[in-house]
């Protein structure tokens, strides 16, 4: 059996009604094509694109920046705590095969650079544009599709 890519959703830990209903149909979306989605694991974007994933019958990761698993939003399958804070975002970084961009401030910002540094794929769907290697997206379609191809190489 083929082992399910690892697709990263990285946004703001809170967000727009619109921004979370994107997000949300992101995940669901990752999970229809069997990918696993991880995240950092906390509200906002992460948690919408979470409870995407389980509508859509899919798995999620939420890689913790604290000590507590409970801390984990609740559409979180497995959650991760590191009790390195933001320097957790390099695990989601070099964890996924894959990374979708969704809105977002400097964390994002971050974790897009450490994309670029890393080589990571990176989709951005409405998030920032700082570099010609950044694919863009124009819907949760087009971004979860253009992902799961680079994420297959």
């Amino acid at each position: 059996m083929a082992e399910s890519p690892l697709i990263g959703v990285i946004g703001g830990g809170s967000c727009t009604n619109e921004t979370a209903s994107i997000a949300t149909e992101v995940g669901e979306l990752i999970a229809r094509e069997n990918a696993i989605l991880i995240c950092g694991g906390l509200g906002g974007v992460m948690e919408a694109a979470c409870r995407g994933a389980k509508l859509g019958g899919g798995r999620t990761i939420g890689v913790l920046p604290g000590k507590l698993k409970s801390a984990a939003n609740v559409f979180v399958d497995i959650a991760i705590p590191t009790d390195m804070g933001d320097a957790r975002n390099i695990i989601i970084v070099r964890s996924a095969d894959a990374v979708i961009a969704l809105d977002g401030e400097f964390g994002t910002l971050s974790e897009m650079a450490f994309c670029l540094k890393f080589h990571t794929p990176l989709v951005s769907l409405n998030s920032w544009k700082i570099d010609p290697a950044i694919v863009h997206a124009t819907s949760p379609e087009d971004a979860v599709r253009k992902a799961l191809s680079l994420a297959q190489g």
